[in-house]
């Protein structure tokens, strides 16, 4: 029996000249707990790189604040020189000071740093998308996403992305540089940010969404979505973590789901998620199981 590759679903082209396949990898689980330190086993971080790419993927994200700085080294370790086609995503705009502590930072001069930091762990001349961490609110936007505009007129960036943001700040963005990608928390459980993915999916724009499967709480018996996912999960032999990821690929054609993790047994069947088909009345029983709970 073949093994199922993230190339079983759709493409989608970031920005009109990125093609990626819409199931993608996060990296932000490879490293320590709170994103913070090195992985408990750092051969085993690199195995499920190599193994994502094995499997068809070919958008990685990641950040300098994951470690900080640890993933994209891992990045760096397992695959360079890198496969053709391969995108790597990175953010930069915040930093930490331990386990899930963070601060935003966008002032001109240390994204600038952000950028050319990057480039150098991940050995490339150009980052293909490059995302604004999180707004700053103590910075003017006009301020942080100019040193970004700057940094891809130096061809150092190929295109802009947003992360956490509402249409209203997106279309301010917009007017200072084009944004091409928006990368909110989103899931089953939490569509806090139903609007913001309307807006990219009017607009073709591409929406990463983190936390796919709310952090693992969707697996948990006692959510409140445990029931349907296990009922529909049993019917078609698969985990409910693969129904919550072929759900967001059902979605929009936009979403561009990006689960992470720190094992190849649980990349291997994230990725199976890309080839499931799902029937009409599971959807509709998923979609009325989280419109209930929200």
């Amino acid at each position: 029996m073949s093994t199922p590759t993230a190339s079983a679903g759709s493409i989608f082209k970031i920005a009109g000249d990125l093609p990626v396949h819409r199931l993608g990898y996060g990296t932000m689980r490879l490293v320590g707990e709170g994103a913070w330190g090195e992985p408990n086993n750092p051969e085993e971080a690199r195995r499920v790189l190599r193994r994502a790419v094995e499997l068809g993927v070919n958008l990685i994200d990641t950040a300098d604040a994951y470690g900080p700085e640890i993933a994209e080294r891992l990045i760096c370790e397992a695959l360079y020189p890198y496969p053709p086609g391969l995108v790597i995503a990175t953010k930069g705009g915040i930093t930490r000071q331990g386990p899930a502590k963070t601060e935003y930072v966008g002032r001109a001069g240390y994204l600038i740093q952000c950028v050319e930091m990057s480039l150098r762990r991940l050995k490339l001349e150009r980052i293909e998308l490059y995302q604004l961490h999180r707004i700053d609110p103590r910075t003017p936007l006009e301020e942080s996403l100019g040193a970004l505009r700057q940094m891809q007129e130096q061809g150092k960036i190929r295109h802009i992305g947003l992360s956490e943001v509402t249409p209203a700040e997106i279309e301010r963005a917009q007017r200072i540089v084009p944004i091409v990608s928006v990368q909110n928390r989103y899931s089953l459980a939490d569509r806090r940010h139903e609007e913001t993915l309307n807006w990219c999916e009017q607009r073709g724009t591409a929406f990463l969404p983190w936390y796919p499967m709310a952090g693992g709480k969707l697996l948990k018996p006692d959510h409140p979505f445990s029931k349907a996912l296990a009922e529909i999960a049993a019917r078609y032999s698969v985990t409910p973590a693969q129904i919550s990821l072929a759900w967001l690929l059902h979605r929009s054609p936009v979403m561009l789901p990006i689960p992470g993790t720190s094992q190849v047994k649980h990349l291997e069947e994230n990725i199976a998620a890309a080839s499931l088909q799902i029937g009409p009345d599971e959807w509709a029983q998923l979609e009325a199981a989280s419109l209930q709970a929200s």
